[in-house]
């Protein structure tokens, strides 16, 4: 059974809540990071990308960065802009996009579920990033980044959130800069968080992990790292955990550089032998499972995959499965998707016009759009002890960094 306790946040004076909350660190490169802090002196990115108050040609993994995110972060507290929250106690983050709420509970989850798969995972992680985010929770000795956590929705549950929104007023309630509406509320009352915890503890048998698989195998790398040192605060780690009937998965799409030496024509051979392909006269959305859009040479396509050529396992039924082993493996010559330079993805919030904007410009040749994967095929490979291929999830819309952090090395941050 999931094992989660409220936890004393780290979080920011309720009148500088919007300034300071940031995108999370890894949507930013360190240009982009730059520019969105401007004249912001309250921006979390000074702790998750402390890069930005250094010199620009500086290696964004070297030490000094590391050591100048404590500092902010020491700074921030000194000056009163974040405070320590006096109590272990439970949030309620609800975020509005586009008219659509959606609602989790913010909470310290146990890296004892984490390494006894209680905390399902669907994706490997990549030594690099692990290791970013290891220097970074080490130096700084808080867990800046959400990782965010999906649960079978419970009744029990939904209700007492719903009660405590309806019946307390939020502590920070305010619409970014992209639109969407991000409101918090403390669960401070004893009994109900004794509530929360054992409604976990006895009716949620596990959770798995949406977004933020490398910061959750950072945290449990950081305690055991410190060993014998660890405080209580770094057996858990930062989770914002939401009811699956809550989530929205958004398309995932694929650029390719080049069509491995295929002429376009060859290309559209070759995808005939397992695909149904017509020409579209707009951007295509795929409507269901086993359909694809194509933009070619200023042409879109649709491709719906042929009956036969998919396998109904967990991994084989997937659309990123079928494009890999039909198209990218076979015709383009794209065999490890991690770590090959041809290949590029583009989450969906950033639309289908970004694909034809990366094609027309020359950069790429082929974008394709794919289904976006739903919420209980990724329950259904978790729970088979499967891996997706990557970059198949896009969850939107994105918890802020900086509203709630969990420091680990005790009240003295």
């Amino acid at each position: 059974m999931a094992n989660i306790s409220p936890f004393k946040a780290l979080r920011p004076r309720p009148e500088l809540a919007r300034q300071l909350a940031s995108r999370p660190y890894d949507v930013l490169n360190s240009k982009e990071a730059r520019e969105e802090a401007v004249g912001n002196p309250y921006s979390f990115l000074h702790i998750t990308k402390s890069e930005i108050d250094l010199p620009e040609d500086i290696d964004i993994h070297s030490e000094p960065v590391y050591e100048k995110a404590k500092e902010n972060i020491a700074a921030f507290i000194q000056r009163g802009i974040l405070f320590r929250e006096d109590k272990p106690c439970y949030y309620i983050y609800q975020l509005i996009m586009n008219g659509r709420s959606q609602t989790g509970l913010v909470a310290a989850s146990s890296v004892d579920d984490y390494e006894n798969d209680i905390i399902k995972k669907h994706e490997f992680t990549r030594p690099e990033k692990e290791k970013d985010r290891i220097n970074h929770i080490a130096t700084t000795g808080a867990q800046t980044g959400n990782v965010f956590l999906a649960y079978r929705n419970n009744a029990e549950m939904d209700t007492l959130i719903e009660n405590w929104k309806n019946t307390h007023t939020p502590v920070y309630d305010f619409v970014a800069d992209d639109a969407i509406s991000h409101t918090i509320w403390v669960i401070n009352d004893d009994a109900a968080i004794e509530t929360v915890t054992n409604l976990f503890k006895n009716k949620i048998p596990q959770t798995y992990i949406a977004d933020g698989h490398h910061r959750a195998a950072s945290a449990a790398k950081v305690r055991k790292a410190l060993g014998n040192k660890a405080q209580e605060e770094a057996d858990h780690f930062l989770t914002t955990l939401f009811p699956s009937n809550q989530l929205y998965i958004m398309d995932y799409n694929r650029v390719v550089k080049d069509l491995n030496g295929l002429t376009e024509a060859a290309l559209l051979e070759k995808l005939a032998a397992s695909f149904t392909i017509e020409k579209a006269s707009s951007a295509v959305s795929p409507a269901k499972l086993h359909q694809f859009g194509m933009y070619l040479k200023g042409q879109w396509y649709t491709l719906t995959a042929k009956e036969g050529t998919w396998s109904n396992d967990p991994i084989g039924v997937l659309d990123v499965t079928i494009l890999s082993n039909l198209v990218l493996d076979p015709i383009l010559g794209i065999k490890d998707q991690r770590t090959d330079k041809r290949i590029d993805f583009v989450g969906g919030i950033r639309g289908l016009g970004e694909l034809e904007k990366r094609v027309n410009s020359g950069e790429m040749a082929v974008a394709i759009s794919l289904h976006p994967v739903t919420i209980q095929q990724l329950f259904d490979i978790a729970d088979s002890g499967n891996v997706m291929p990557p970059k198949s999830t896009w969850f939107e819309p994105k918890l802020r960094d900086g509203l709630l952090t969990h420091l680990i090395y005790g009240s003295e941050g």
